[in-house]
């Protein structure tokens, strides 16, 4: 009986959790469209966030949207206009094939070449699993 008194008393003094559904956000498209270009003002955010290079995110993005781009600084430059709900649904399907884990769904993860195939390596469960997309 003492114990299960000290045990329920210890519960009470633990913090509360917090319970996030997602601690991995993907920030929204910034940016603005120029005559026949669209900028992307927050590119460099979205890439931090993901955790890529950002050449890899930049071809994978001018190969789903078909459209010539440069990094101009911090910004990235297309060049046609573009909305920012179809970048933003082709950024989320970067994330889904490159980032996010396969078995937890978490974004702790590392592209890794294992011979000709490039594996998506998780560091928080350990999972591998082959990247069937090419870029």
């Amino acid at each position: 009986m003492e114990y299960e008194k000290l045990l329920e008393r210890a519960q009470e003094k633990l913090p509360k959790r917090i319970q996030s559904k997602e601690r991995f956000e993907l920030p929204k498209v910034t940016g603005h469209i120029e005559g026949n270009k669209t900028i992307i003002t927050n590119f460099q955010q979205i890439v931090t966030a993901l955790r890529r290079d950002a050449k890899h995110l930049l071809k994978y993005l001018l190969r789903e949207l078909a459209t010539p781009g440069i990094i101009v600084g911090q910004r990235l430059s297309l060049g046609r206009k573009i909305s920012a709900k179809i970048i933003n649904e082709k950024i989320k399907k970067y994330a889904n094939e490159f980032v996010i884990c396969k078995e937890c769904s978490k974004p702790d993860t590392q592209i890794v070449k294992e011979g000709p195939v490039l594996m998506l390596k998780c560091t928080a469960c350990g999972a591998k699993h082959p990247i069937k997309s090419k870029v």
